[in-house]
Parts: structure tokens; sequence; C-alpha cells
């Protein structure tokens, strides 16, 4: 019912900055909630942000400060702005799309954010 492409990932230096972007196609309800979600070569996925229909965010305790999470409604589209990227950031990075109430989970197919000298 959905379908999620996310863009935006790529190499980075430390201290650099990118911006990620997730568009959502299909049957988008209403009220949901999109995010993004990582995963380190070795490591769990882990919670990066997300943000509900009507505004409210959440965010991992690593990335408060450095990265903001945004959605466009009208463009169903959610972007991760990341500023002054660490090492420790690289990762695959999914975005995530749930009904409310959760009757539904989409995952996207992931982006390679690499942060490296």
């Amino acid at each position: 019912q959905v379908q999620l492409v996310e863009s935006g990932g790529g190499l980075v230096q430390p201290g650099g900055s990118l911006r990620l972007s997730c568009a959502a196609s299909g049957i988008i309800f209403s009220f949901n909630v999109m995010g993004w979600y990582r995963q380190a070569p070795g490591k769990e996925r882990e919670l990066v942000a997300t943000i509900h229909s009507g505004g409210t965010t959440i965010y991992a305790d690593s990335v408060k400060g450095r990265l903001t999470i945004s959605r466009d409604n009208v463009k169903n589209t959610v972007y991760l702005q990341m500023n002054s990227l660490k090492p420790d950031d690289t990762a695959v990075y999914y975005c995530t799309f749930r009904t409310i109430p959760t009757t539904s989970y989409y995952w996207g197919q992931g982006t390679q954010v690499t942060v490296s000298s």
C-alpha cells in the first residue's frame, strides 16, 4: 500500500552535512508516523528520529542537536537534516512509515551514509 524511496546518502567528512529525503507513495493515511532508523555493520538497528503527522518529534539522545527531522505532508515526504556528522553516524539509514493506530508498518530499502576522512 505504501512505497518508500530514500535519497541523499553519500560520503561526507567529519563535521560535514547531508540531507536525507524519503518520499512515500501509494495509499497514504492522514494519521501516521514517519521516521528514520539506522544500522551500522555488526550492530542492531536503532531509532534515529520519528515525526508524527501532527508534528510531534522523537530523537535518539545521540543525535539531538545535530540531526533534525521534518516533513511535508503535501508531498508525503520526510527529511533528515544531518549536521556536524561524526564517524559514529556511519550506517545504512532506513525510512519508515506506520499508520495510526499501528495496523501497518513499512520500510524503505535504505541509503548509505559514510562519515570518514
